[in-house]
């Protein structure tokens, strides 16, 4: 059922958008312009969409009429047919759903539609060589982020940890920080912010990639629906190492082995 809300609610954001004119008569659907792609080959248009990209090893960048998701925001799809996207500001992108494996949401386009072979092995036929990108969907989030004041005598800085990781590497820590868990995400991180339904939180700030946390403890911090993601203020105590290529890509820097923990309240 959240995914068939989501849903809904996208396209509808496209279709009000598109039909009330709220951008002017010149910006055109994205299904519009899918379903007759050979018309705008070689013409500079305004097109509104939903926007999703992701890492990994074949990464993409698409623009369909709506996206997808499971309960926790994670496995984005597009729905419609899909367009290539290049050159989408990343002040654009840090305003959109970001739940850790995807980047999606509701953008407005200026470019020119091209042909040729865009994306992983070329599977794109036409892409959208983006001028200009704006957000049509503004994603309002509350934030919850460590202070330096979050120490103790006998712990370490989670801000030191991530700054200075060389200095503490193969030591045993304690520190605080947010854990934050998705299934694909298991960090410590500097903060934590949260869309206005609850859903699709996301680590913010430093990050450090962390393993062993104990579902003992999870289960007294922040859940989501069928438990599709935990997150909550932590302290932990673990075996920290620098300097490598942890977790999720390699994209981690740090990683720390958790052998106790428990929630701050």
């Amino acid at each position: 059922m959240v995914r068939i809300s989501r849903i809904l609610a996208l396209l509808l954001t496209v279709a009000l958008v598109t039909s009330c004119g709220l951008f002017g008569d010149d910006t055109l659907h994205i299904a519009d312009v899918t379903k007759d792609i050979g018309a705008y080959v070689g013409k500079d248009i305004i097109v509104a969409g939903a926007y999703l990209s992701k890492t990994g090893a074949e990464p993409f960048s698409i623009m369909a009429a709506g996206v997808s998701t499971l309960d926790n925001g994670l496995d984005a799809q597009p729905l419609g047919d899909a367009i290539w996207v290049d050159n989408i500001a990343a002040d654009v992108t840090m305003n959109l759903h970001r739940p850790g494996d995807a980047v999606y949401g509701f953008v407005k386009l200026t470019g020119r539609i091209e042909s040729g072979e865009f994306g992983p092995a070329g599977a794109f036929k036409h892409r959208i060589a983006v001028t200009q990108s704006e957000v049509i969907e503004q994603i309002k989030r509350t934030e919850y982020r460590l202070t330096k004041e979050d120490l103790g005598a006998d712990k370490v800085s989670f801000f030191d940890l991530a700054d200075n990781g060389a200095a503490h590497s193969g030591k045993t820590v304690t520190t605080q920080g947010y854990y934050f868990w998705n299934s694909v995400i298991y960090v410590l991180a500097e903060g934590v912010a949260v869309e206005e339904d609850g859903l699709s939180p996301q680590p913010m700030g430093k990050i450090i990639w962390m393993e062993g946390f104990p579902p003992d403890q999870s289960a007294q911090l922040t859940l989501g629906p069928n438990n599709s993601f935990v997150w909550g203020k932590v302290e932990v105590t673990g075996d920290f190492q620098s300097g490598g290529q942890y977790g999720r890509d390699g994209a981690y820097s740090a990683l720390l082995n958790v052998t106790a923990a428990k929630p701050i309240k």
